[in-house]
């Protein structure tokens, strides 16, 4: 084990330059490939953030017991798909209108009677905010005698549907095509290296070196230009991602647990495209 590290890393030091480009060109290979990832995991991120507003409204009859609405509270949030209810009476409907809307505060000073119905708020749980769940829902709450109206926006929760299962798909093709790519050029990098130590294979060759014992140093050089490539890529990423949340807007970035991913995703490809290269090589010589 010991003669394969050192053997990895004197390729290093026996050809600079090429080594530098492998490294470089893993990294910016990875590089588009990370960048696509950045934009998934914000679009996957504002998605979410617009399925939270995802919310249903029952509209209480005038004049119901508050009593009632009490039982019927906690029969909903026994609910599967429910994460929360709120109450919200006739007066915090009235001072919420008037807080938020503004241009008609001189309607509302005016009024001598509440006009606003006491409602329900309902939120659901993350898994069930999508078109299916939330109109299941809402018809169990129509049953609710002290229903008069029941309200969730299904056209706006159908068209966010769309959206996912479009961004979904688009993100597959996308991802997959930059990953074949990536493949490739790495793939051709490592092979590059190989084949310019060629005639150092054949001399290993003939004074009786097995193929196991020349291939574990290309495999541990790829695996080390894979994880150098990698890293090099979240250092790109990671400004692409400080200058866009620094003149348009505030972005996400790769957690920790999805770094070290990244990283173990670049070794294994230098790996795997170490081994495939060297394998093509060794019975041709």
């Amino acid at each position: 084990m010991r003669l394969t590290v050192r053997e990895a890393l004197r390729s290093f030091r026996r050809a600079p330059v090429l080594s530098l480009l492998a490294v470089t060109t893993i990294g910016f290979a990875l590089f588009v490939l990370g960048l696509f990832g950045l934009v998934a995991l914000n679009l996957r991120a504002t998605l979410s953030g617009l399925a939270e507003r995802v919310e249903i409204v029952l509209y209480v009859t005038r004049g119901t017991p508050v009593e009632i609405v009490t039982i019927a509270i906690g029969d909903i949030q026994a609910f599967p798909e429910v994460d929360e209810v709120e109450y919200v009476t006739e007066d915090q409907a009235l001072e919420r209108a008037r807080q938020e809307l503004t241009e008609f505060q001189g309607v509302y000073s005016d009024l001598e009677t509440n006009p606003l119905p006491a409602s329900l708020e309902i939120r659901l749980k993350p898994g069930f905010r999508d078109n299916e769940h939330v109109t299941a829902v809402a018809e169990r709450l129509q049953g609710f005698r002290f229903a008069e109206d029941v309200r969730y926006g299904g056209d706006w929760v159908e068209k966010l549907d769309r959206l996912r299962s479009i961004a979904a798909a688009v993100g597959l093709v996308i991802g997959a095509a930059f990953g074949a790519a990536a493949v490739i050029i790495i793939g051709t990098t490592i092979r590059m290296t190989v084949l310019a130590r060629g005639r150092e294979i054949q001399l290993m060759r003939l004074v009786g070196a097995t193929d196991g014992f020349i291939r574990r140093p290309f495999l541990l050089e790829g695996a080390i230009k894979g994880a150098l490539g990698g890293a090099l890529a979240l250092v790109l990423n990671y400004v692409a991602y400080a200058a866009v949340s620094r003149a348009l807007f505030e972005a996400a970035f790769f957690s920790a647990g999805q770094a070290a991913a990244f990283l173990l995703f670049g070794t294994l490809l230098g790996l795997a495209a170490s081994a495939a290269s060297v394998n093509r090589h060794l019975p041709a010589t």
